[in-house]
């Protein structure tokens, strides 16, 4: 069984993957890189719509906004100036101020009515914030290879073992297996795969949500405690001990699993980025955390997917509020290639219902592969760091980034009643944007137009929420709303 193709692999040639591959991009213009021969242009935000804070699912849950998103092709229609769709939208383990809970993972289906303004247009006051119209339509639940119930509490020291075609797995206390729930690819049978933080795995799930497989990444991203896989994030549940000792001594960080995936437009190759660089490739330090790894895979039989690739990726660089270096960790990626893809990076701590206010970096950047060095199955797969102390090998080269969208650019979001800062109210941005998808606009005249979807992640954070069996009011008094932005994109080659 094939994976599904996307209206963008449709439309999908060989213009741009050959542009890609023949030297790394270079800035154009402020709205518009150069890769090759071909020039991509970012046409600015043309919409933005809200979900309120206070939605609850069909379990009568508050509703989880969008650690990942994928958009249905076959339900992708225009009909004069306003689109129609179906939009997946994956929230990820629940509300967790103090620890984690027995949330139940799920997927929550919503029906999209989207009317953009013109790229540069200025929407009415009363139409800024109401291009995307979203509608909740349904929820399923998550669940593991026998039927039952997955969980999002902190694994801690449990693992199931490893049988048949599945590794070891993350297990709560309560025998369920854990789930904190970030990527999403949608299949041509309605079947996904699902990448997660505890493993970091990729998991395979039915169109119904039955798990079917499970892929673990290479053993140097697998978290070790002690010499055994420990898939622990130090966010113990209810009564429960954190781990010993509280971070991994190699693998994946705490919280910085397979944050972003996507599908090749042709449908061949799954794409996964680690959030940020393992602990021993400097992922002990929030100023050396920068190089994560991009695994590439060979998606012919969904059920076993197999690493032909691995790249570093040198996430962006910027200077905080104290003055010092952070490295901004990606938070969601968009396949244009094996090669190519747009990663979403961004701070944190910063935008609505947080302390901070001003977000200083929230960037669509574009990650060319072409040159940097194949890792895979190498020595930098077992027990050589690749980056130690977040200095990258001098036998590797890495990949090249160029930014392409800014998601905080003052102009843009005042069009639309938004701002990044002060003051810190309901249309201050918050603070994670997770998710992106890309669609055709649908335009002959403008074959090589996409729209790309950004929507964030609002921890679940609502003065008026209930879940697993009790209600609760989010921390910081705020009410943080799912928001969607739509930026208009030329892209072009992919039509011819």
């Amino acid at each position: 069984m094939r994976p599904s193709h996307s209206i963008l692999s449709r439309l999908l040639g060989t213009v741009l993957l050959t542009s890609v591959a023949v030297i790394s991009a270079t800035a154009f213009a402020d709205n518009s890189i150069t890769v090759g021969t071909a020039t991509l242009v970012n046409k600015g935000l043309v919409g933005v719509g809200r979900i309120p804070a206070s939605q609850r699912d069909k379990f009568g849950e508050t509703f989880g906004s969008g650690s990942g998103m994928a958009m249905d092709p076959a339900a992708w229609s225009r009909d004069g100036a306003t689109y129609k769709g179906t939009m997946l939208l994956l929230p990820d383990r629940g509300y967790n101020s103090v620890g984690t809970t027995d949330y139940r993972p799920r997927l929550n289906t919503l029906s999209i009515q989207f009317t953009p303004v013109a790229p540069g247009a200025t929407p009415s006051a009363d139409r800024q914030q109401s291009a995307v119209e979203a509608k909740l339509t349904d929820t399923i639940l998550l669940v593991d290879d026998k039927g039952g119930d997955t969980t999002g509490l902190d694994p801690e020291t449990d693992v199931r073992a490893a049988a048949g075609d599945f590794p070891v797995l993350p297990q709560a206390r309560n025998g369920k297996i854990a789930l904190d729930n970030e990527a999403i690819i949608r299949l041509a049978d309605g079947s996904m795969f699902i990448s997660d933080e505890y493993g970091p795995n990729i998991y395979r799930f039915s169109a119904d949500g039955r798990l079917l497989s499970a892929t673990q990444p290479p053993a140097a991203l697998v978290p070790i405690r002690n010499g055994k896989p420990n898939f622990a994030s130090n966010n113990p549940g209810p009564g429960a001990k954190a781990p010993e000792p509280k971070d991994p001594d190699i693998g994946r960080q705490n919280n910085q699993g397979l944050e972003g995936m996507a599908l090749t437009p042709d449908g061949k190759f799954l794409i996964a980025v680690l959030q940020s660089a393992t602990r021993q490739d400097g992922g002990d330090s929030s100023s050396t955390r920068q190089n994560t790894r991009a695994l590439v895979y060979d998606a012919a039989d969904p059920s076993h997917l197999k690493l032909v690739h691995e790249y570093v990726v040198p996430l962006p660089v910027f200077t905080n509020a104290k003055g010092k270096k952070a490295v901004a960790a990606q938070s969601e990626i968009v396949a244009l290639s094996d090669k190519t893809f747009l990663m979403l990076a961004r701070d944190s701590g910063n935008g609505y219902g947080m302390e901070g206010d001003t977000s200083l970096y929230r960037n669509i950047t574009l990650v060319d592969t072409s040159a940097a060095t194949d890792i895979a199955g190498s020595a930098f797969d077992a027990d050589k760091a690749v980056a130690p102390k977040g200095v990258l090998d001098p036998s590797v080269t890495a990949a090249t980034l160029t930014p392409f969208i800014d998601i905080n650019d003052s102009a843009s979001l005042a069009r639309f009643g938004l701002h990044n800062g002060a003051p810190n109210d309901r249309n201050n941005l918050s603070e994670k944007w997770e998710a992106m998808a890309l669609v055709s606009v649908l335009d002959p005249k403008l074959p090589d137009d996409y729209f790309l979807f950004v929507a964030n992640d609002n921890d679940f954070l609502t003065q008026d929420g209930f879940q697993v069996g009790a209600s609760y009011k989010g921390d910081g008094g705020a009410d943080v709303d799912t928001m969607f932005q739509v930026f208009q994109v030329t892209l072009p080659g992919l039509s011819k």
